[in-house]
């Protein structure tokens, strides 16, 4: 019998890669769950693609009902990011909740669940294993994120973490970077931090394997690419593949803090920067048949189109 894969915020950054990376995959049937708009019917399908679009809310638990029905496996790729915090509870943790129950009625064996490692808050982290750390949020967005991963634990599920995420899509890692260089008066001198990332299209083949693994797969795994990128490259690299204007070097990063007091955002990516964020997982590879791909310097080229297109709007 084929599976069939239900994946949440298939519409979303990451959730149209995992989307992206199942349409490769023979026969594979797929249910996408999208909030952005209310189908005419409760179900559309596409002929012969074996591809059917559902409407449901997290925020709204009794969208959920059926969603679950003859599914093999959850990707879970929705979730609230920002905003007040009894929004994002209502959708990262009552939402999950309630999925994760869903999934419990009809049967479903697998569910997978993209969190994020700023649910261990700020570092440094040098080298971190799962089960190494525990979880010490310090945003809304992150302690919400936090608390669904634990719904889905108990039901025997996967959590995966990466830290860095970018690529097609991307409106707050790269993005922000290019801010907070814009905002000082020459390079970032002194910081050689250390930091986990990984393309997005390539966490969405990770999400897609680790729910079609044969493999008995539960707990918390850290999904990114075994390389880090030290602050140096990362800064050095977004300057290049995107042109932006060269700095003088010379702003350590004591003097860059005291310069962006004012600017919240700037000063939490700085925070990011100034300390290691290095996570690995030894375990991903094999469990989830899984490749890595090209390191960050060349992977992030390839997005230098829609990087260019996104910042010049």
């Amino acid at each position: 019998m084929t599976p069939r894969v239900l994946i949440t915020g298939a519409t979303g950054f990451v959730g149209s890669h995992v989307v992206a990376a199942a349409r490769t995959v023979p026969g594979l049937r797929l249910r996408l769950m999208t909030h952005r708009a209310v189908l005419g019917a409760p179900a559309a399908e596409d002929a012969g693609s074996g591809i059917e679009t559902v409407y449901g809310d997290l925020a709204d638990p009794t969208t959920l009902r059926g969603c679950c029905e003859g599914v093999d496996a959850v990707i879970h790729c929705g979730s609230r990011i920002g905003g007040d915090e009894p929004t994002a509870r209502s959708v990262n943790v009552h939402g999950t909740r309630a999925l994760v129950d869903e999934a419990d009625r009809c049967g479903v064996t697998r569910i997978v669940h993209l969190s994020t490692a700023s649910v261990y808050g700020r570092g440094p982290f040098t080298r971190l294993r799962p089960g190494e750390a525990e979880p010490r949020p310090a945003s809304a967005t992150s302690r919400t994120r936090a608390a669904a991963e634990q719904h889905v634990l108990a039901a025997g599920g996967v959590v995966v973490r990466p830290h860095l995420v970018y690529g097609a899509g991307d409106r707050w890692v790269v993005p922000g970077l290019v801010g907070l260089l814009r905002l000082l008066p020459g390079q970032l001198t002194g910081c050689d931090t250390r930091h986990s990332m990984i393309d997005v299209g390539t966490l969405g083949r990770a999400l897609l394997g680790a729910a079609l693994s044969p493999k008995d797969l539960a707990g918390v795994y850290h999904v990114n690419h075994p390389e880090p990128v030290s602050c140096s490259q990362l800064l050095a690299t977004v300057v290049d593949v995107l042109r932006l204007p060269r700095a003088a070097p010379g702003v350590d990063v004591d003097t860059a803090r005291e310069r962006l007091a004012d600017v919240p955002y700037a000063l939490h990516h700085l925070g990011m920067l100034a300390v290691d964020h290095w996570f690995t997982d030894d375990r991903v590879g094999e469990d989830f048949g899984w490749e890595p791909g090209e390191a960050f310097p060349v992977a992030f080229a390839r997005h230098a189109a829609w990087y260019r297109r996104h910042l010049a709007g």
